[in-house]
């Protein structure tokens, strides 16, 4: 499957971003059927067996053909992950359609899902890193902006964008804060292909976070969350209320380490630590992952409908 190809089978050009403790099958699936990119982190598998059998869940409810809905599987890279060799392992034998990289460089991924025609593409932070991934030969590039949820960026997503575009020609997909169809229509016109949204599907059913940190995220606003890097060590976007009730600060410095690859974690914390990005805004009730898609799809035609209004009266 080559890039205009995976664009050619979306109703819209929108990943379900993946979300630690909060994405799981039942939301790939949902997500995928309903016209967009479903995608899970496999940390949210605590061990190698429950992925297989995610895996397994996944490709036996969308199939494997070219008519396939498109999903994705996002692979922790970072060192810390000591797991990347197994998980490396499911990804050759479920050859999941998309890889996502995350928290270190794409090259372990490239070889085997190329080697089956699948498509790797590569979070990144900083034009910096953007480079090195796309040397490492990543097919595309997620600019994880200002405003994502979870770990966070810091630069703004509209000349992220512009300053990719100016060297890479490959799959461009952009998050930070997007929760509308007018959102992902801004985000073409400034040059994505692929637009990230996370938190909109959060607060859903076929979402496995808890019902307290989707109810969270309903009753929120933008001026509720926190960016800090003392929960894992890099900079995220927390729903301050959810740290403050565990005790931990949320303008602390001090980072608490987080084993991405146990296989066992007895830190009850970490399932009460809830992350959300700026989309919250957005968010009144928890809704099904279709009816989500449905009013982005009717708002996305409307932007695209507004701003050829304006073109015609200039």
């Amino acid at each position: 499957m080559t890039p205009s190809e995976l664009l050619a089978r979306l109703r819209l050009p929108v990943v379900a971003a993946p979300m630690f403790l909060a994405s799981g099958p039942e939301l790939v699936i949902a997500a995928s059927r309903a016209g967009i990119i479903g995608s899970f982190p496999t940390p949210n598998c605590r061990t190698v067996a429950e992925l297989d059998a995610w895996l397994t869940q996944i490709t036996a409810a969308l199939g494997t053909g070219t008519d396939a809905p498109p999903w994705a599987m996002n692979l922790i890279t970072h060192s810390t992950n000591t797991r990347l060799g197994d998980d490396l392992e499911m990804v050759a034998k479920h050859r999941p359609p998309v890889v996502i990289t995350a928290l270190g460089s794409p090259r372990p991924v490239v070889d085997v899902v190329h080697a089956y025609g699948g498509i790797v593409l590569a979070d990144v932070v900083s034009l910096k890193l953007a480079r090195k991934a796309a040397d490492a030969g990543a097919d595309g590039l997620v600019c994880v902006s200002s405003g994502a949820g979870g770990h966070t960026g810091h630069l703004s997503p509209l000349p992220f964008i512009a300053a990719v575009r100016e060297s890479f020609d490959g799959l461009v997909c952009v998050g930070g804060g997007v929760a509308t169809g007018a959102g992902i229509a801004g985000a073409v016109a400034a040059g994505a292909d692929l637009v990230y949204m996370g938190t909109r599907f959060l607060a859903t059913p076929e979402s496995i976070a808890v019902q307290g940190h989707k109810q969270m995220v309903v009753d929120s606003s933008i001026d509720d969350l926190v960016v800090s890097a003392a929960i894992t060590g890099t900079a995220a976007s927390w729903l301050r209320a959810s740290l403050t009730a565990v005790g931990l600060d949320p303008d602390g410095s001090a980072p608490v380490s987080r084993d991405y690859s146990s296989e066992v974690s007895n830190i009850r914390r970490w399932k009460d630590t809830w992350a959300a990005g700026q989309g919250l805004e957005n968010i009144d009730a928890i809704e099904t992952t279709a009816d989500i898609v449905e009013r982005l799809a009717l708002e996305y035609g409307q932007a695209w409908d507004r701003v050829a209004r304006l073109a015609n009266t200039r």
